[in-house]
């Protein structure tokens, strides 16, 4: 499929411009009981649905034959061909409390690879997009990882498997592991501006356990355009999936993923 990722970039944009339009209108409009608990402290609302239906109608618009892969409306394994893999609202307990970091996350991807990637961060108005070989950019500035070499300088980003408890263990380990190592930890909330946020080299790593194809796919091209670089816990650089990620400038990355690697971190049953 013969594809100009400055088209798919387009129509990304204009999808998340809407579903950020609509999601500012939204918010502390919901009262609790108006939430919807997939999971542990995992909610979804009608807002999540009808932005991931607004992006979906805008994409299909644009590009008929395509699918979407989303989050709330379409899950699902990742098929073949043009797929938008969509997170019409990443952080939904964040909206839900007002707290001011959520985003809208649309990552255009053929056959499995990342072509191009827009998250809108929604409360600051701050569009962060990549295309692929053509850069990532926060707005009209181009973004680079950060030159940070020494871990004890560094800060880094995590995300919480508050839907996985049974990983809790795991990840007290490497969060104590990598305090000790690091200059700071920081969990906003949002993993798709967090890999944003290693693009524009405000965080110097970032990693998490369990993510969905929808939480990375945007922010994974977003930090490799950046100069980074963006794996599995295992080395796999095929992320756009369920499972973990580990990411960051090279030299950190590397450090971080030697450190939550350790054997010392997982002892033998």
């Amino acid at each position: 499929m013969n594809l100009d990722a400055r088209q798919l970039l387009a129509a990304a944009q204009l999808a998340a411009d809407r579903a950020a339009a609509f999601l500012r209108r939204e918010e502390g409009r919901l009262a609790p009981e108006a939430w919807s608990e997939k999971g542990r402290a995992d909610f979804v609302t009608e807002v999540d649905r009808e932005s991931e239906r607004l992006i979906a109608e805008t994409l299909r618009g644009a590009f008929p034959a395509s699918a979407v892969l989303g989050e709330e409306l379409s899950p699902g394994p990742l098929p073949a061909g043009l797929v938008w893999v969509v997170d019409p609202l990443d952080g939904t307990t964040n909206f839900l409390h007002r707290f001011p970091f959520y985003a809208v996350s649309i990552g255009a991807v053929l056959d499995g690879e990342p072509l191009a990637a827009v998250v809108q961060h929604v409360r600051l108005g701050i569009r962060y997009h990549a295309t692929k070989g053509g850069g990532a950019w926060q707005d009209e500035t181009r973004l680079h990882v950060s030159t940070i070499r020494e871990p004890r300088q560094a800060l880094i980003g995590t995300g919480f498997p508050f839907k996985f408890m049974d990983q809790l263990p795991q990840y007290q380990a490497q969060f104590a592991a990598v305090v000790a190592g690091a200059a700071g930890l920081r969990r906003p909330g949002s993993a798709a501006l967090d890999l944003c946020d290693v693009a524009a080299g405000r965080f110097d790593g970032f990693w998490e356990l369990v993510l969905a194809p929808w939480d990375v796919a945007a922010g994974t091209l977003i930090v490799r355009e950046a100069g980074g670089l963006v794996t599995g816990l295992d080395g796999e650089t095929q992320v756009v999936r369920h499972g973990s990620i580990v990411a960051g400038n090279p030299v950190i990355h590397a450090w971080l993923l030697g450190l939550l690697n350790a054997p010392s971190l997982h002892p033998t049953p």
